[in-house]
């Protein structure tokens, strides 16, 4: 199946991939800190048929033009903004790691924005800028680039450190080709905003139905961490998936989009000929 084309929206800040007719319902995908629209290919090609499949370009990558200012805040603002420039009313959201994040900050300022949410292998909290933990994963992502590192000679790397049992070689070329691609100014710009992030008091105002989807092999996003998120939403079904490390669209993208399908058949309202 052909790649789709990139697009833009009419003013010029976003750029995007899509599949599926305008008029079914939008289910949207946001990509983690080393991603970019294509790494949800996979999911475009898998749900085209029955929903409008977009994915977009983080601020500051791919085509999509960067924020004066990053923050989680920023970016979820700019979410909104996204969906409304492509007329993505009441859409299903699929957030990645970072990606999950902005999608939990555009909840708190409006619930009912979503139909649905699926928030995939991310944390409600990054906690506080001054923390060990959070100087020492900072240090591991952005050390290498202080040092003379480049996205590129960097991307194999992370990468290798972030997968799980026998992933899909195909999705992990993907995964180091998306990486290697990103502005060094984004990434730095990215990891950074999620200093100080914490919304585990909002958890419980979710109140729309939620899929929360783990790794048994994520070492960002740790499968005990991620349960235990899902047990404050009070409509979320919890899958974790064996063997699978951080990147899981893209490691099992099979599983994945099972998983995700069942999901939406269960509570969305999909047409076209599968419905």
């Amino acid at each position: 199946m052909p790649d789709p084309t990139p697009m833009k929206t009419n003013d010029g800040r976003f750029g995007y991939e899509a599949k599926g007719a305008a008029d079914l319902p939008p289910l949207v995908f946001l990509h983690g800190i080393g991603g970019a629209a294509r790494v949800w290919r996979g999911q475009l090609d898998a749900f085209g048929d029955r929903y409008r499949a977009i994915a977009w370009d983080m601020p500051g990558y791919g085509g999509s033009a960067p924020l004066q200012n990053v923050s989680i805040p920023a970016l979820a603002q700019a979410l909104k903004d996204f969906l409304q420039q492509v007329g993505a009313i009441k859409p299903i959201l699929v957030g990645h790691s970072i990606g999950g994040m902005i999608v939990q900050q555009l909840l708190v300022h409006d619930p009912i924005i979503a139909e649905y949410v699926v928030l995939a292998q991310t944390s409600p909290a990054f906690g506080r800028p001054d923390g060990d933990w959070q100087k020492e994963f900072l240090e591991a992502r952005l050390g290498p680039l202080d040092r003379g590192e480049t996205m590129a000679s960097l991307a194999p790397k992370v990468v290798a450190d972030l997968v799980g049992d026998g992933a899909d070689p195909t999705g992990i070329e993907l995964a180091c080709a998306c990486m290697a691609s990103v502005p060094a100014a984004s990434y730095r710009a990215a990891m950074k905003s999620m200093l100080g992030f914490d919304l585990r008091k909002s958890l419980g105002q979710i109140c729309v139905p939620t899929l929360v989807i783990a790794g048994s092999k994520d070492k960002n996003a740790p499968a005990s961490m991620v349960k235990k998120t899902a047990s404050f939403i009070p409509n979320a079904t919890y899958v974790e998936l064996e063997g699978v490390g951080h990147l899981a669209a893209l490691e099992q993208p099979g599983e994945f989009n099972e998983v995700l399908d069942d999901f939406l058949r269960m509570a969305s309202p999909a047409t076209g000929p599968d419905a």
